[in-house]
């Protein structure tokens, strides 16, 4: 699967994700955040982790999650439907080890009132940092109206 982030004037991008189970689909113009697309985001740190059924692996499988729509009109999606109730939990345990990464990469607090115990071991944090680094340099590198290949 191909997934590519276009980056997009006034901090905003978009993605064309091709090549995957189910038909070709976009995510419409989002704000991109302080540093870079949170999808890519999940695409760094899942691949460090070698999480292969979190948000990318499940779209890989045909899931269609809010706010992507299909290239081209089609009538079914409870194909996607059904990767998603098959793989609902451990989607969910990848949004919260890719939001606790991205949380320590950005130097956000990690202790306190309201801040849960980390999902991930000062091992996977060591490989999550230097690939958010990576990500984020590719990031960078691209000029408003190109865009990152990632290959899932």
């Amino acid at each position: 699967m191909d997934i590519l982030f276009r980056k997009l004037p006034d901090n905003r991008h978009d993605i064309l994700v091709r090549d995957r189970r189910g038909p070709d689909v976009r995510l419409p113009a989002q704000p991109t955040g302080p540093t870079m697309p949170h999808d890519l985001v999940h695409a760094a740190v899942e691949d460090a982790l070698g999480i292969t059924d979190g948000f990318w692996g499940a779209m890989a499988e045909g899931a269609t999650f809010q706010g992507f729509e299909p290239l081209t009109p089609c009538r079914h999606r409870r194909s996607g439907l059904k990767v998603l109730r098959r793989k609902g939990d451990r989607v969910m345990a990848a949004e919260l080890a890719v939001n606790w990464a991205y949380r320590v990469w950005s130097g956000l607090p990690i202790e306190g009132r309201g801040i849960a115990r980390a999902p991930l071991d000062t091992d996977a944090l060591a490989r999550t940092g230097p690939a958010l680094d990576e990500a984020s340099a590719r990031w960078q590198a691209v000029a408003e109206g190109d865009g990152l290949v990632w290959h899932w």
